[in-house]
Formats: structure tokens, sequence, C-alpha cells
């Protein structure tokens, strides 16, 4: 399992912080150390910061390789977001107390995120069953033990297949003692979910299922947010939107937008918009995925694909209820035909809205056959498990690296 720090710890460094903010600020200003400023200060500053510090928690937790830069936004999220309903209730506080707090709290949080990245986890596993590859998954240095002894090495748990017949009770003895010394002890499904940041559909049961029903409270929830943020975001995205259209017109003949049924949440069919990023009837041989060099690709069409441009009249889908902001890709109904045939539980990935970004693009990129297709939908099933806010924020501070950098488009 990935480790992440430990939430209690990071809530005394909180204290800790503030009363050293409290001790420099009554250094600096003639004033009671019982003002209600001074208090309303640094209560509105340590509970900025206890926010940041839970999320910044549920941000490490998911797999993959993170980015500090991931820190600065939920700090920012954490103490603006304080800042504004306190302000808004009109409290008195000090601005400069709570800036000068949230600096050395992003301080800290980025100077422990780069201290605990410096070593990858050590794991052992137990050769036996479906963890007889266990050193072939990411994010971890693997030691295999051929024997029921621990390693010399220090490791932070132990992964066996625990419904692996060939788990004798010599290795089941073993496995008790780990937890006994207070080694963790993990499934090889838990290691290989938590780690590649996917959930197997080869091996699964119907009982599965049931684990993978997102939060109704959440989904209602989200469909504010995405209206909120939609809304918010629009009078900057309009003018991009304009831009694009042009150059669109202006780099080849046919319509500035293009409309196509996609798949979304029930399995029901919407009309999605995109600017169009290829050459007129360039599907006019039926419909296919769009490979490494597509030649139907025009020249403003690459960039726009590289940048996301395209999916931004998408916005538009969001406010009909159509789509979600975050969640799986929507397809079109072709090809969801197609893979329902070759992929277990393909349909299930519908039971949430198709996003504007989702998990899989993030971390996999782009599809283009039913073996790649299948690694996405592993993705897809992971972030219906793990459906929550966290995921989602983790997904937009993603999603903003890969629009800068072009990861995935084709």
């Amino acid at each position: 399992m990935k480790p992440t720090p430990s939430l209690l710890f990071r809530l005394l460094n909180g204290i800790l912080l503030t009363l050293i903010i409290v001790f420099l600020y009554l250094c600096v200003k003639d004033i009671h150390p019982f003002n209600p400023k001074v208090i309303n200060s640094a209560l509105i500053s340590l509970t900025a910061y206890a926010l940041t510090a839970v999320s910044i928690n549920k941000l490490l937790y998911f797999p993959g390789k993170q980015s500090w830069l991931h820190i600065l936004p939920a700090v920012g999220i954490g103490y603006s977001s304080v800042f504004a309903v306190n302000a808004l209730v009109f409290i008195t506080f000090s601005n400069s107390f709570v800036l000068a707090h949230g600096l050395l709290a992003t301080v800290f949080f980025v100077g422990d995120f780069v201290r605990r990245n410096r070593h990858t986890p050590r794991m052992a596993y137990i050769p036996l069953g479906r963890a007889s590859q266990a050193d072939q998954l990411p994010h971890a240095e693997w030691v295999r033990l051929p024997t029921a002894m621990l390693p010399h090495q220090n490791i932070q748990a132990v992964v066996a297949d625990l419904h692996s017949s060939d788990l004798t009770p010599t290795w089941q003895k073993f496995l008790a003692d780990c937890t006994l010394r207070g080694i963790p002890v993990y499934n090889i499904r838990q290691i290989e979910e938590s780690l590649t940041g996917r959930v197997k559909i080869r091996h699964m049961y119907e009982n599965d299922l049931g684990s993978l029903l997102p939060p109704a409270a959440y989904m209602i929830i989200k469909r504010f947010l995405d209206i909120v943020v939609v809304l918010l975001m629009l009078p900057f995205a309009l003018p991009i939107m304009f831009l694009t259209a042009i150059v669109v017109f202006a780099d080849s003949r046919g319509k500035v937008l293009f409309t196509q049924n996609r798949v979304g949440q029930g399995g029901r069919e919407f009309r999605i918009y995109k600017f169009r990023s290829m050459y007129a009837n360039s599907e006019a041989n039926g419909a296919q995925l769009a490979q490494i060099g597509d030649q139907r690709i025009t020249r403003v069409g690459q960039f726009i694909r590289k940048t996301r441009l395209d999916e931004l009249p998408q916005f538009f889908n969001i406010l009909k209820g159509d789509m979600s902001l975050i969640g799986p890709r929507p397809e079109q109904k072709v090809f969801v035909e197609k893979f329902e045939q070759s992929i277990p539980f393909y349909n299930y990935r519908h039971i949430v809205k198709p996003g504007l970004s989702g998990w899989a693009q993030v971390t996999h990129g782009y599809a283009s056959n039913t073996d790649e297709t299948q690694i996405k939908i592993e993705h897809d099933f992971y972030y219906i498990k793990h459906f929550s806010f966290s995921l989602d924020l983790l997904i937009a501070f993603k999603t903003i690296r890969i629009i800068l950098t072009g990861f995935g488009a084709r």
C-alpha cells in the first residue's frame, strides 16, 4: 500500500506553526495576546491548515508519481476558502497573519513532500498465486521471499495472494507473525489497485460490483460544482473559443464545430460538441479510432488536440447535463458495442456521467485498440470505486499539466 504521511503528525505541526506565527505577530505588533483579532487569526489559520492537510493526505493516497506542484493548489484552495468564508461573515482577523501562515505552511508541505518522496517504499512478496509477479508492479522496491523468513532489509509491508491454495500453514503462520510484529500484510489485489490506479476486470466477481457503486450524495454535489465552475470559466473560455473557431475555419474547409453521438450515463446517447480537428468527411468510410500520426488531422487540428482546445465546446454539454468536468471519456456507440463483446463489464463505466477529463486520460492517455481500451477501463473502474472530490481535484491538477505538455494526444 502506498504510504501516506500521518495526519496527526501534520496537525501537530500545524499547531506548532500557528504558535510560531502568533509569537512573531506579537513581536511586530504592540497588541495583547488575547486580543480577539489575534485569536480569530490563529483559529482561521489553523482551520485552513487542517483543511489543507486533510486534502493533501487524500491526494497523496492515490497512485502514480505525484508532483510537488499539486501541493500549491491544495494550499491555495484550503486557505482562500476559509479566508473567504470568514470575510463574508465579517469576522475581524489579520490578513498578514493568515498570509504569513499560508506561506510557511506551503514551505512545510512542499519540504515534507520532497523529503518523503526521496525513497521508494520497499515491500516483500510471497511468490505464490497471483502474487508471483508482484515485482512487476510500479512505484515500489520489491524483495522476494523464497522462504518464510523476513529479509535483512527493512520492509514496509508484506504482500501475498491471501486466497491462493498454495499458501501453506507455514506461510500462514509467517503472515500472522508479521502482523504481530507490526508489519502490514496486504492482499495482492489491494496492492495492484493501490500502485497502478487500476481495478482489474478479468477476475471480478458479482460482489465486487457493489464496491464500485459511487456515492449518490457526491454525485449531486458534483453536478452543482460542474455548473458553478463552468459558469466561472466561461468569461475566459469564450474569447479563446472564438479565436479557435476563426483559425479552424481559416485552416481547412468544413464546419467549425464537429458533432457526434456518444454514449453517456446509463447508456443513453447524447450529441457531443467539439471543434473540428480533422478534414471534412474524415469518417466517410466508417468510424475509426485516432492513431499516432493520423493523416486525417489538420495542421490546426494537431495543435488544438494537443492543447485540448478542441474540447472547449463541451462546456455546453456539461451545462446541459450530458457530461461532467471529470469522468470517463464518452465513446461512440459503434465502439461501445464492440468493446462490450470483448471486454468484461465494459458497460459498467456508464454508471457515472462521462467527463471532459478523467483518471484514464491523465494516467494512461489515448487508447487506440482493444488491449489499450481494457487498461483504460480498469482506470475508469478505479475512478468509479474511489469517486470523490479529492480524486476529482487531483485529476484537475493533472489535466492542467497535460494541457501544458500534450500528454496522450493523437
